[in-house]
């Protein structure tokens, strides 16, 4: 959602004329670049816990972020007032913080992205507002949640069903004269369901995020939730830890691709690469894997839990390859990697709040489709596993390294799925793993559950893969 320029101004209670004064001051005092983020964001949440509210909230963020940068350091920071005397003090900390360095890095020659935002191109559709419907009219939707996840199955003992909810208002200016603007909402659902049966217990989790308006809860996603909840809970209860060793792993289309986010797409993050931490360093315009393979980290798609109209250094949102057809094209940059690599930000500056400053984030990242059919892709292998829930990975960025833990998945014997397995470990090493995948499927799948990536900070994300073939990767086992 995009306002009207003069209501975000009269929020933080600031005209273009002081915004302008910032600056120069940061400038003024040494600065390279100085750039001022304005937030004022409102969160809220509601918890039903075995048909009770347990908990509920809502609370309200507000304030401004004030970097200046200059050569290769960045001052930072941050007053939960915007009233003129605490935005020019924390301007000058910032530029207090940044000074003592002679090199110089010249900001101003970048290009500036002029243009007024547009609400034509809003990436974020609300028809329904969050902060203008009353709390109580989202108990109802908590309730039909829980009770339709309960009526799918006799053996859930318990179920906790979540709403939460933020919206944020976002005014960023910075020494270009680039004045960005624009208000995002986020909405996500998530519900929890407990299975008991013979002395045993299994649980489940499911989750939805959207960046729209309350018009997402709909009865229509009560019964998607529903239904991912009781899925293929008779085989958790059957499922058996496999033997393990070096084998073919199969990813399932959607949630696996929680791996190509965390194994590779983390590499291909310019500081990293900027820094020489990434095993992906000095690789550009390098074959790195097969030509069918092609990975996207996106902004673009409407309603989509990692897109953005701006990132918030005030770049455009955009469409980036980072591998096209087996080479490595783009890092993922911010304003600072990409005065260093001499290339355009990809629009990829994330922050959690106005209290810190931005880094290279991954938004909505995903590979895209090839032209295998997933049941070819299954008969291909005789002996692997399938699987299809990641959760707990652990990466080395520099080394490469993951470990993941898969929740759910199937024994692949003679091209066929048969015995479920869980608790198992899939360890391996994210370029290589990238160089031997051998298969990719046509059937690109986003998932839209409420990822959230920690790299210092906490940003929303998305992530999306098609079933592809791994043909070597070490299952730890039995």
């Amino acid at each position: 959602m995009i306002k009207d320029k003069q209501q975000y101004l009269d929020m933080f209670g600031v005209t273009e004329q002081d915004l302008l004064r910032l600056t120069r001051e940061g400038i003024s005092r040494g600065g390279d670049y100085v750039d001022l983020f304005f937030e004022n964001t409102t969160y809220g949440n509601l918890m039903l816990r075995d048909s009770e509210v347990t908990s509920g909230g809502q609370h309200i963020d507000f304030g401004v972020g004030i970097r200046v940068l200059s050569g290769e350091k960045t001052g930072y920071a941050y007053s939960e007032s915007t009233g003129a005397a605490d935005m020019m003090a924390a301007c000058r900390a910032a530029s207090a913080i940044a000074s003592g360095t002679t090199a110089v890095t010249d900001y101003g020659t970048a290009a500036p992205f002029r243009g007024k935002p547009n609400p034509a191109a809003d990436r974020y559709p609300v028809s329904k507002h969050w902060r203008s419907t009353p709390v109580g009219e989202f108990l109802p939707f908590l309730q039909l949640l829980e009770q339709t996840v309960r009526s799918r199955d006799p053996r859930i003992v318990k179920v906790v069903a979540m709403l939460s909810w933020q919206v944020s208002d976002i005014l960023m200016f910075n020494s270009l004269s680039e004045l960005k603007y624009d208000t995002r909402p986020m909405g996500s659902v998530s519900v929890s369901a407990i299975f008991q049966k013979d002395g045993k217990t299994e649980n489940k989790t499911a989750s939805r995020s959207f960046r729209t308006g309350t018009e997402m809860l709909t009865e229509g996603l009560i019964e998607e939730m529903a239904s991912l909840i009781v899925k293929g809970i008779d085989d958790r209860f059957e499922a058996r830890r496999p033997k393990g060793g070096q084998m073919s792993v199969v990813m399932g289309a959607g949630a696996s691709g929680i791996l190509l986010h965390e194994a590779m797409g983390h590499a291909f993050e310019a500081d990293f690469n900027r820094k020489g931490q990434s095993i992906f360093t000095g690789k550009i315009g390098q074959k790195i894997c097969a030509g069918n393979i092609s990975i996207i980290d996106d902004a673009t798609l409407r309603g989509n839990r990692g897109s953005l109209n701006f990132d918030d250094e005030g770049v455009p949102g955009q469409r980036t390859c980072m591998v096209e057809n087996g080479v490595l094209t783009s890092y993922l940059h911010d304003r600072i990697s990409a005065r260093h690599f001499g290339v355009t930000p990809t629009g990829n500056g994330r922050r959690e709040s106005f209290r810190y400053a931005p880094l290279p984030r991954m938004r909505a990242t995903y590979m895209e489709s090839g032209d295998a059919a997933p049941e070819d892709i299954i008969a291909e292998v005789r002996k692997g596993i399938y699987v299809d829930e990641f959760s707990n990975g652990q990466v080395k960025i520099g080394e490469g390294d993951f470990t993941f833990y898969v929740k759910s998945g199937y024994l692949i014997e003679d091209g066929r799925l048969t015995r479920p397995v869980k608790d198992i470990n899939i360890i391996g090493n994210g370029p290589q793993a990238l160089a031997d995948i051998v298969a990719v499927g046509n059937d690109l799948k986003i998932d839209e559950g409420a990822w959230v990536c920690g790299k210092e900070q906490n940003v929303p994300v998305s992530c999306g893969i098609p079933t592809v073939l791994v043909k070597n990767l070490t299952v730890g086992g039995e």
